[in-house]
């Protein structure tokens, strides 16, 4: 039937990252594309899409502070580097402090209860609670979000409570009033391997007063990964430390927002030298309220290095892996995969180009049967085929549901192909739980994803559909949920 079976593989790669056993130096994975990054003067670096920078070295210089503006879909900062990291300046990644009440010192207008913001890849805080009829202040985003202050009761009736700090490496602190009335801290979350790469989530808000909004909680530290295939070396700072919450200057007349926690700083390289700064300190609450909010956790910091000669310790102290154990990976391996691995029974090729994958022989008879193959997919999802021929309407089947297990499933499905060249595409779309739907927040405007579709495009990419509670949808890249990765 002389069939071409073009851009027939729908794979979601993991990034680099070092195999088990290899011997050889740690290679980060980047492509160099970007060059080196050699600022003289402080600057203010914008995120791309990806979030990830390819480099063949990075040196900022004694005196040189590096910022990051978020992207649309606020990824962590990827920094890889074909060679050396150098930072005798300073990187920063911290999340800022929510907005003052009160017109005697914070030098802004119009900015009373405004949250801080999460640094690239971190969580903003929550807005400070407004006078009348909505007193309680907003909860802070993120995994680990701090609740909101409230109006007390029980011993504490019609006092404006403070925020709440947000968790990370450990629960945000809890504010009781009079042991009685408590606005809860932020939960924890995620690993000590730091995989997935995600920052610090945000402060709650503090509940109003009668006459003045409440203070904005601190926003969270952001998320940096740097992976050098030589060496890294720190006699700077690099910071992810969380906001605080704003303070109230009005003469206790409303609560104060909580703290933000602290960000993600994981480095992987060759050699980690130096003594330099790690911080991913919690923010601390404002001050000046009637009852102000509480503090947040600390973040989390990870070295994996095969030799250093670093001696101080990071704030909070940082892991490591066992002794011996190479670095790696740089991204989290096992991202759910959907593939077509075959048609009428020729396998498709490891690695497709797009055009001309597959070629079926003319006297091939119809149906053909097509057989996907997902990775961390639950079984019980079914697969939907498309069939777009180079002239005419599309053909779509669906699949029978997955069997076997999440972790390597298969599926298969009958159509009648049409004579010459068509592309097929395959798209599936499946349910994940609660706390991985949290994860995803960043990527679905900070609202919980319900379900994930994964999907080949025509002639394109390979594309990520998250479909949140409220059933809007975001597409987002491959490159982009490969740093988010899949916690579970």
């Amino acid at each position: 039937m002389n069939f071409i079976a073009k851009s027939i593989v729908a794979t979601f790669a993991a990034g680099a990252f070092l195999a088990p056993g290899v011997a050889s130096a740690f290679t980060s994975g980047s492509s160099g594309a970007d060059g080196a990054f050699n600022p003289t003067v402080n600057a203010t670096v914008q995120v791309p899409p990806s979030g990830i920078f390819n480099y063949t070295s990075v040196l900022i210089p004694i005196g040189v502070t590096v910022t990051y503006q978020r992207n649309t879909t606020n990824t962590p900062v990827v920094v890889l580097a074909t060679g050396d990291v150098t930072i005798n300046g300073t990187i920063n990644i911290s999340g800022t402090a929510g907005a003052a009440v009160g017109a005697a010192g914070d030098g802004a207008f119009g900015d009373d209860g405004a949250p801080g913001a999460g640094g690239p890849g971190g969580f903003d805080g929550g807005r400070g609670g407004l006078t009348g009829s909505f007193r309680t202040g907003g909860a802070g985003t993120g995994p680990g979000g701090g609740n909101g202050g409230f109006i007390g009761v029980s011993g504490c009736v019609g006092t404006p409570l403070g925020g709440a700090g947000a968790g990370y490496a450990n629960a945000g602190s809890t504010f009781f009033c009079q042991g009685s009335t408590g606005v809860i801290g932020g939960p924890a979350y995620g690993s000590s391997q730091i995989l997935p790469l995600i920052g610090g989530s945000g402060g709650g808000g503090g509940s109003s007063g009668t006459t003045f909004v409440g203070t904005g909680g601190g926003g969270g530290g952001g998320a940096l990964l740097v992976a050098a295939s030589g060496t890294v070396n720190i006699t700077g700072s690099v910071l992810a430390n969380g906001g605080n919450g704003g303070n109230e200057l009005t003469s206790n007349n409303s609560a104060t927002g909580g703290g933000g926690s602290g960000g993600a700083i994981r480095i992987l390289a060759t050699a980690i030298n130096g003594n330099g700064t790690l911080s991913a300190v919690g923010g601390v609450t404002g001050t000046g309220g009637i009852f102000n909010g509480s503090n947040a956790s600390v973040g989390r910091i990870r070295l994996e290095y095969e030799t250093t000669n670093r001696t101080a310790t990071s704030n909070p102290i940082h892991t490591q892996p066992l002794p011996g154990t190479p670095p790696g990976p740089v991204f989290v391996a096992g991202t759910p995969t959907l593939t077509i691995s075959s048609v009428a029974g020729v396998s498709a090729p490891a690695s497709p180009t797009g055009n001309a994958d597959i070629t079926l022989a003319a006297t091939t008879p119809n149906p053909v049967t097509v057989v996907f193959t997902t990775v961390g997919v639950p079984v019980g999802n079914i697969v939907q085929l498309t069939v777009t021929p180079a002239y005419g309407d599309r053909i779509s089947a669906i699949s029978p549901a997955l069997t076997g297990s999440t972790t390597s499933a298969t599926a298969s499905v009958s159509v009648n192909l049409p004579v010459g060249p068509s592309v097929l595409s395959a798209q599936t779309t499946f349910t994940i739980v609660a706390s991985l739907g949290d994860l995803l927040r960043n990527f679905a405007g900070n609202e919980r994803v319900e379900k994930v579709t994964l999907m080949a495009t025509l002639g394109g990419p390979s594309k990520v559909k998250l479909i949140t509670v409220s059933g809007k949808e975001y597409d987002a890249s491959a490159e982009a949920l490969r740093i988010a990765a899949w916690g579970g």
